[in-house]
């Protein structure tokens, strides 16, 4: 993992300007800060059998905020790179990622691994916040 500047991945940026509007100014070198590696929560709860083979290492994620979820005000929902729901950051690691996204920092995910186990998909994503 670089310590120092890292070139954007503009397939990111897409995907980001994208959910927000086009509204993201893209900046050519940016500081990518990895906060935390976990597995998605809720998989069993989702279905996705058919979404699976679509799932590559590597891939971005999108977080959103569901402040109004009736299980937990800091829930940060994870969706695919085509909007489909995965699951939730676990509820043991999701209080801190909530307040930057309260406040205003993006924050997103790459998929690191997958694997079923049994009927569930344990995938395993890093989280990252974008320094702009």
């Amino acid at each position: 993992m670089s310590r120092g500047l890292v070139p954007s991945n503009q397939e990111i940026w897409k995907l980001i300007q994208g959910y927000f509007g086009g509204n993201i100014q893209i900046v050519p070198y940016i500081q990518e800060i990895f906060l935390l590696e976990c597995h998605i929560a809720g998989t069993s709860y989702q279905d996705l059998e058919a979404v699976e083979p679509d799932l590559n290492i590597g891939d971005a994620l999108l977080f959103r905020r569901e402040p109004d979820n009736a299980h937990d005000p800091l829930a940060v929902a994870i969706y695919d790179r085509q909007e489909r729901k995965l699951g939730y950051l676990p509820r043991a690691k999701n209080e801190v990622p909530a307040r930057l996204m309260d406040a205003g920092k993006l924050l997103f995910g790459k998929l690191e691994a997958k694997e079923w186990v049994g009927k569930w998909l344990k995938i395993t994503i890093r989280v990252f916040m974008k320094d702009m």
